[in-house]
């Protein structure tokens, strides 16, 4: 067995990796931000030497997109400074690091899925500082530095557009959502099993995208969580992201390909509606609860 600590273990998919490895019996120690802040060079190390871990996970970040537009300081502290305070914490001790990063990295301005090599070109703040994590972390550990690219994620856990439409769906009688992003809707629990695989694969220091196949729209993936609901899909109506007025702009084509996967040989994530579906249950239960006990959802 693997010894494993999760950094951010109360977040979405620090949540889910914390579980899955729990349910495999492997032993794992969590840390959500008041058991250990990341910005903090001393704590980290402390923390490091004192679990001893085989393996990193850092799923800590600063994800407020928007937010970070005029506050990029202090965002970089967090995914940058945080990053390289752990890679530093895992030389020192031996140990693998796992950086969680964003496809935000890149411009998305293509046609077609953005490769693991492809030279990143971050149009946000965001996704300057996410970048600049990857980096601390593979300059710094470039024989055990992995970085694990996700995007569009939801999960039972904590906010995110798939609640925010079971919600909407309850209360609205229609629904306007952006028909001109792409990208890969990508469940926390699957990301939680491919960074699992990653580390039992052996597999070489590295970029890993870790989404689910196939693409859709904002647009196309609320219509189709209606459709989960027994709502009429109809009731979703296409605007485009002009109509919105964010600081940060999103990323048109968010597509990451898999080839890495390929070549270690282990099955990149499914289908995305195929896991969606799979997730459904889950995520209603957690909704349901939420809106019972009067919890803010989405």
């Amino acid at each position: 067995m693997t010894r494993w600590l999760v950094v951010g273990a109360d977040g979405m998919l620090g949540t889910d990796l914390v579980a899955a490895l729990s349910g495999r019996g492997e032993p794992v120690t969590g840390m959500n931000r008041a058991a250990l802040d990341v910005t903090d060079a001393g704590a980290v190390t402390g923390a490091i030497a004192r679990s001893r871990p085989e393996v990193v996970v850092n799923c800590a970040a600063w994800t407020a997109v928007d937010d970070a537009e005029a506050a990029e300081e202090r965002a970089l502290a967090v995914n940058a400074g945080g990053a390289a305070s752990l890679a530093q914490g895992c030389a020192a001790a031996g140990a693998r690091l796992v950086q969680v990063s964003t496809d935000y990295v890149f411009a998305g301005e293509v046609g077609r899925p953005y490769a693991e090599d492809d030279v990143p070109a971050p149009r946000t703040a965001y996704g300057r500082t996410k970048l600049a994590g990857e980096r601390a972390v593979l300059g710094r550990l470039p024989g055990s530095g992995y970085v694990v690219r996700t995007a569009w994620l939801y999960g039972a856990h904590g906010s995110n557009f798939v609640r925010t439409m079971i919600k909407l769906e309850d209360q609205r009688p229609t629904i306007d959502v952006v028909d001109d992003q792409h990208g890969q809707p990508t469940w926390t629990a699957d990301v939680a099993r491919q960074i699992i695989a990653l580390i039992g694969a052996a597999a070489p220091p590295g970029v890993y995208h870790a989404t689910s196949s196939g693409q859709t729209t904002w647009f196309g993936l609320a219509r189709e969580i209606f459709s989960l609901l027994g709502a009429d899909p109809d009731r979703v109506r296409p605007v485009a992201s002009s109509e919105l007025s964010r600081p940060a702009p999103r990323p048109a084509y968010s597509v990451l390909g898999h080839d890495a996967w390929d070549r270690l040989a282990v099955p990149p994530i499914g289908d995305w509606r195929a896991a969606l579906q799979r997730a459904f249950p889950e995520i209603l239960a957690a909704q349901r609860a939420a809106a019972t006990a009067g919890s803010p959802v989405g």
